[in-house]
């Protein structure tokens, strides 16, 4: 009889080997964590926080910034009014007649000088509006088209700690970043490990359904025999037959699940649904476990645990919004340097040229009154601080409970599948027994069916045993934050 089962699954082995490709756990696991979309999404964060960093750091250095500007308006603006302009403007005009007096007492007391006087008096005057009309000139802004250029220097000298706040803080959310990617690195490979331990688990319930199946047919051969004979009832024929039945349609089910779950694996490993593969423990009757003992080392969980480093990282980035809290209601200082360059320009004159003046100087901001509204906000800030803490305090007694829960549970399962080996053993040897006395016809056919239905139960509860001693080793890794 074992005989008949080990060539039956011997060469379903074989036949699947040449058609399919050979996965190991670990290659699962690695095409997984190759093609999750949200591993890279978590690469990607990392990159993010990397150059967040990095732009962080800048505010320590001096920022340089340029500036240009073009204004048209409809009027120039204007040193002189209206009526300084015309005065302006007929300047030897309007003193001609003091000229004319000046001119004639001046002949009076010299008399030689009439000629020169008289000269002078037809030629001032125009003389002298012609330097009004260029003083005019001169004093015209040309500010209808304003041509403005500037670049400024900025190097923070002090602002209330916020710069190094936010430098820890860019600091702090890459590291969180990484744990991040870490923990859902670990989530990926729990799934993957699940996904791959149930196509395990459903190949050998498919091979046991098989070998059960071979069986009741090879009964059902011989109850025909027995029949025919007059040995056996047309009653007893039937009762095979509806175990025969039912085997089939349990093989159709773990078939059909069996398909499911491979193409589970293949979505999880980035495979195309209905890629054929095999897997190396599909061949392996009994699964290895852990050699070592099942242990609740809490302290190597608090180490190892991505979720609690997360957790005090985003503690750290509280602790340090506090201070950027602080920062913005204490005084500021920064030293500025600029180059301004107008056209047109009022260094010489007024000229439509570009010409430039650089400044430099230091400025201060310190708030005086503001209502208590940056106690308020520092209040808040501490609050969510707090907040943090808690979190991280609250996490810590959940996951030592969780290692506690997860060692004992894979205590549970070795004890379970020790129990179950033993059992299956016993219901080996009651089906031989029975199939013997059912050949030599001293045991009814019901009591055979029922050796069956006890050794294919036996069978099924040895397989989930195995598998659940892998999976509570894995819960257990992931407890204890060990994972890969």
């Amino acid at each position: 009889m074992k005989k008949l089962i080990a060539c039956i699954l011997l060469s379903l082995s074989l036949s699947s080997l040449t058609a399919q490709e050979i996965l190991t756990l670990d290659s699962c696991r690695a095409l997984a964590i190759a093609n999750n979309k949200e591993l890279m999404i978590g690469t990607e964060k990392i990159h993010a926080a990397y150059y967040q960093k990095k732009a962080a750091f800048t505010n320590y250095l001096p920022h340089i910034s340029g500036t240009g500007a073009y204004l048209h308006s409809g009027k120039d603006i204007s040193l002189l009014s209206n009526h300084q302009k015309d005065a302006l403007n007929g300047l030897g005009t309007h003193m001609q007649g003091s000229i004319q007096d000046f001119a004639q007492s001046v002949i009076a007391q010299y008399p030689d000088l009439g000629p020169l006087m008289s000269s002078l008096g037809g030629t001032l005057p125009a003389a002298l509006d012609g330097v009004g009309s260029s003083l005019v000139d001169a004093l015209n802004t040309h500010t209808r088209n304003i041509y403005v250029g500037a670049v400024t220097l900025t190097q923070p000298i002090y602002m209330g700690g916020k710069i190094r706040a936010y430098n820890k803080i860019s600091h702090y959310a890459e590291e969180l970043a990484r744990e991040q990617h870490e923990t859902d690195m670990q989530e990926v490979i729990l799934n993957t490990d699940q996904a791959y331990w149930q196509v395990v688990s459903l190949v050998h319930k498919k091979k046991l359904a098989e070998g059960y199946l071979a069986l009741l047919n090879k009964m059902d051969s011989d109850m025909e025999k027995l029949i025919g004979e007059g040995v056996a009832t047309q009653a007893d024929g039937l009762s095979v037959k509806v175990k025969v039945n039912e085997a089939e349609m349990t093989l159709t089910k773990v078939d059909n699940g069996l398909s499911l779950a491979r193409m589970l694996l293949c979505q999880i490993c980035g495979l195309d649904l209905h890629t054929p593969l095999y897997l190396a423990d599909e061949a392996v009757d009994n699964l290895p476990v852990r050699q070592r003992p099942a242990s609740a080392d809490v302290e190597t969980a608090f180490v190892n645990r991505p979720e609690l480093r997360s957790l005090e990282l985003a503690g750290n980035i509280y602790r340090q919004k506090v201070n950027v809290t602080r920062s913005e209601h204490l005084p500021t200082v920064a030293l500025t340097g600029n180059y301004i360059a107008t056209s047109p320009s009022a260094f010489n004159g007024f000229e439509n040229k570009f010409r430039g003046m650089w400044a430099a100087g230091v400025m201060v901001q310190i708030p005086i009154w503001s209502w208590g509204e940056g106690t308020y906000k520092v209040r808040a800030a501490k609050a969510e601080a707090n907040i943090a803490r808690y979190q991280l305090e609250d996490a810590r007694e959940k996951i030592e409970l969780q290692v506690s829960q997860s060692a004992y549970q894979v205590q549970e399962a070795t004890k379970t599948l020790i129990m179950a080996e033993k059992n299956m053993v016993k219901a080996n040897e009651n089906l031989r027994y029975a199939t013997l006395g059912f050949e030599e016809g001293v045991i009814p056919a019901s009591n055979v069916l029922e050796a069956h239905t006890a050794w294919l139960s036996a069978h099924s509860e040895k397989i989930d045993a195995q598998i659940d001693v892998k999976l509570t080793e894995i819960y257990l890794d992931k407890a204890m934050g060990i994972l890969r």
